[in-house]
């Protein structure tokens, strides 16, 4: 991790080394690994926060003409279907409940079978992996915007 990890409080520094190890874990496709980070990132307070906004992050820099609904189709698509190579209780539902959380148009309070904050961490990072590798840019330079908007706005809150 780069000086920035180091700077981080404690809490932060571990959602950003889980979400790292995560993330390195599917693209190596290592369930092991995996499941220890996503445990990690289900225990830890404001990492769906700090996801959310590396997702939307991502989604941006990768569509920077804005998305339609066909672009969320194919995102949702894609992402999906890899994580189901190795994954195979991939959920649809819960990949399409963090791209609209990520856009700022979900409400849980309008969903009938909102996922648990278990399943949102264990979709994330698959989410995420998928993502990046539009991007041409390393995770820690999404983590790091991701955590300096949501301090940012805390500021301002």
């Amino acid at each position: 991790m780069t000086a920035t990890w180091r700077e981080l409080p404690a809490p932060a520094r571990e959602i950003a080394l889980a979400a790292s190890e995560a993330v390195a874990a599917v693209q190596r496709r290592d369930p092991e690994e995996y499941d220890d980070a996503v445990a990690t990132l289900a225990a830890a307070n404001g990492a769906g926060l700090i996801l959310g906004a590396v997702v939307r992050l991502l989604l941006e820099q990768t569509h920077p003409d804005g998305l339609d609904g066909d672009d969320i189709r194919t995102v949702l698509a894609r992402a999906v279907r890899g994580a189901a190579e190795w994954q195979p209780t991939v959920d649809p539902h819960v990949m399409l409940v963090l791209l609209a959380g990520a856009l700022g148009v979900y409400d849980p309070d309008d969903d009938e079978t909102p996922p648990d904050r278990g399943e949102l961490a264990r979709h994330a990072p698959l989410l995420v992996a998928d993502l990046l590798t539009g991007s041409g840019r390393p995770l820690a330079d999404y983590l790091t915007a991701a955590f300096a908007e949501v301090e940012r706005t805390e500021r301002h809150d």
